[in-house]
């Protein structure tokens, strides 16, 4: 629902408090790559995607846990960064629209990362890479940066991915 400015002496109604008044619902995110080659599919991974919107704000929540059918697209031979797609459309790009952490479940207990989210078009969110592991051992080249199907590491089983953040709607 697009927000509406309140008018001096306008009745409250249903539908007025619902633009205020967000209620959580589900979206299914799209799995793209920045070039559109080598894309990638959820296969049985679990995925948890919900959003709220209040006004122009946009509150949203994504978790997915890969699976064993989960194709995690080739290695790009240049950046092919992962993109998932957001549940509405952003008012603008955003260098920040959230932040989380990404964790690889068959190495040590300290393969878990901090992400950025970024907005790098209105219709899709990257995650950076913006810090080392939870284990202090530092990111290297390659392995830094935009997540994709070999960066911070190549993805397998159960190796999950838990952001949230918001941004304005357009």
């Amino acid at each position: 629902m697009a927000f509406q400015q309140w008018l001096a002496g306008e009745q409250i109604t249903a539908d007025r408090l619902a633009s205020i008044s967000p209620v959580w619902a589900d979206w299914t995110p799209t799995w793209t790559t920045a070039t559109g080659s080598a894309t990638p599919s959820f296969g049985d991974a679990t995925i948890t995607a919900r959003y709220a919107q209040s006004a122009d704000i946009v509150f949203w929540r994504l978790e997915i846990t890969f699976g064993s059918t989960t194709n995690f697209g080739t290695a790009p031979t240049v950046s092919d960064n992962w993109r998932f797609s957001m549940p509405v459309t952003a008012a603008s790009i955003a260098l920040v629209a959230g932040s989380g952490e990404i964790g690889d479940a068959t190495a040590s207990v300290g393969s878990r990362l901090r992400v950025r989210c970024r907005l790098t078009t209105t219709t899709t969110v990257e995650l950076e890479t913006s810090s080392g592991r939870v284990d202090a051992t530092a990111l290297t080249t390659p392995n830094w940066g935009i997540v994709d199907s070999v960066s911070p590491w190549t993805w397998a089983t159960s190796d999950f991915i838990r952001v949230s953040g918001f941004y304005e709607a357009a």
